[in-house]
This record gives structure tokens, C-alpha cells and sequence, in this order.
């Protein structure tokens, strides 16, 4: 079945940075694009990115655009996030999902603190 998990989470200073890792299984990856989404308490869940199946279209919003980077790696199974000059305001627990058909399954996520 669809599974994804989630790694690379941690506890960070401001101006920090962290590279999530995704492992996709139970679905060939190279059909789908991904989407990394966080949700922090109080909060909706937000697409913070999104890369086509391809690799070759990025979407960011706003709040992370130039600091947030999504790859994928179609071999591995795997997609990524690197995430620099954390604020505050970007931790969250992190998800990633794919697109279009988003599974109902999601991970477990991964936690990001952000804290001096």
C-alpha cells in the first residue's frame, strides 16, 4: 500500500537550516509529483512545496520561497526538502504527500523545532 515516511526533523536555532528526507513506497514515484506540507498547531496544513513528476517544475509560496528547496530523487524513491534560514514560524511537524491523487495515507510526519 501507499506509505510514506518522513526524516531529517530536528531542533534548530533561527537562521538554521535542516534537509528533510521523504520515502515513498507502494507506488512508482516517477508517476507523481510530490508536495511537502507542515501543519502547526492552530494552524491549517499548508503545500510549503511541490515539484512535478519530472523534477523540472518547483512551486513555493511566499513565506518559503528562496529559502525552502524541494529535489527528488525518482531511483530512491525519495523526495527532499531543504530547508534554510529557518524562522520561527516554519516549525511545524512536515509531511509529504503526492500529486495528483493525494494519498489518504499520510506519514507520520517529522517534527521541526525552531528555538534559540
Amino acid at each position: 500500500q501507499v506509505q510514506f515516511v518522513e526524516s531529517g526533523g530536528g531542533l534548530v536555532q533561527p537562521g538554521g537550516s535542516l534537509t528533510l528526507s521523504c520515502a515513498a513506497s507502494g507506488f512508482t514515484l516517477s508517476a507523481y509529483g510530490m508536495r511537502w506540507y507542515r501543519h502547526a498547531p492552530g494552524k491549517e496544513r499548508e503545500v510549503v512545496a511541490e515539484i512535478s513528476s519530472t523534477g523540472r517544475t518547483t512551486n513555493y509560496p511566499d513565506s518559503v520561497k528562496g529559502r525552502f528547496t524541494i529535489s527528488r530523487d525518482n531511483a530512491k524513491n525519495t523526495a527532499y526538502l531543504q530547508m534554510k534560514d529557518l524562522k520561527y514560524e516554519d516549525a511545524a511537524v512536515y509531511y509529504c504527500n503526492r500529486y495528483p491523487g493525494t494519498s489518504d495515507t499520510w506519514g507520520q510526519g517529522t517534527q521541526v523545532t525552531v528555538s534559540s
